[in-house]
């Protein structure tokens, strides 16, 4: 019987279609096509809005969310000095995830239909279809369901009046990813870190692949060794 690869139809929602790529799904992905046009995800209307995010809607849910959580902090007598510091220790370990999501889990490889599928949904999407500014930062309700138990283990190690304070510098660094990364997609930096910023992100997504995994900046890449090579930063 003669093998017959599959072929993805574009003009038909995609979610359901990557799976049957199996091995073939890993060339496929990193294939991206270059349009700021927002292919369809599902069939299901309700589904597939619930996909699609706008920049703003961001930083306008969060960052409300930000400050009532410092707040809370500040109720639980942590000293007004103390609150700065806090954060911005909740902002340094969300660098930290987003370098190690990037890197261990956007970047898994799969071969399963439902792995295909769930790394499309997760971040496959965003590498196949890099300029669909929709799909570009991460749906309010998803980011909600993953708090749960960030916040979780945050009360774990960290005492209790503080912790809050934490969580709140843990969101902020999370808004800052989201706005930086839309902005070196859609963004036009012409000189300065943004612009260095956006040619080391280019360069992730077209040139090496598995390799430059920062996105607010490079500091985890040259700690863990997974800078691009230096030809490649001058050829992109």
């Amino acid at each position: 019987m003669v093998h017959r690869e599959f072929s993805v139809d574009l003009n038909k929602p995609l979610v359901f279609q990557v799976g049957h790529l199996g091995e073939d799904y890993e060339e496929w992905v990193h294939q991206p096509i270059v349009t700021k046009e927002t292919p369809r995800f599902f069939s299901n209307g309700l589904i597939e809005f619930l996909t699609r995010t706008r920049w703003w809607a961001i930083p306008l849910i969060w960052l409300p969310v930000v400050c009532w959580l410092v707040s809370l902090s500040l109720e639980n007598g942590v000293p007004v000095n103390h609150a700065p510091l806090t954060v911005l220790a909740g902002v340094c370990l969300w660098t930290f995830m987003e370098y190690c999501l990037h890197r261990f889990v956007f970047h898994i490889r799969t071969t399963s239909y439902w792995g295909n599928t769930l790394h499309y949904l997760v971040h496959g999407c965003h590498h196949k279809h890099p300029m669909d500014g929709l799909r570009l930062v991460f749906p309010p309700a998803a980011t909600a369901i993953l708090l749960v138990p960030f916040w979780n283990l945050i009360k774990i190690v960290v005492p209790a009046p503080y912790s809050h304070a934490f969580l709140g510098g843990g969101l902020l660094g999370y808004v800052m990813y989201d706005c930086t990364h839309y902005y070196l997609h859609h963004g036009k930096p012409l000189k300065g870190v943004s612009y260095q910023l956006k040619r080391y992100h280019m360069n992730h997504h077209f040139r090496i692949q598995d390799k430059g995994f920062g996105i607010t900046s490079t500091f985890w890449d040259r700690v863990f060794g997974t800078l691009p090579p230096k030809s490649a930063k001058k050829d992109s």
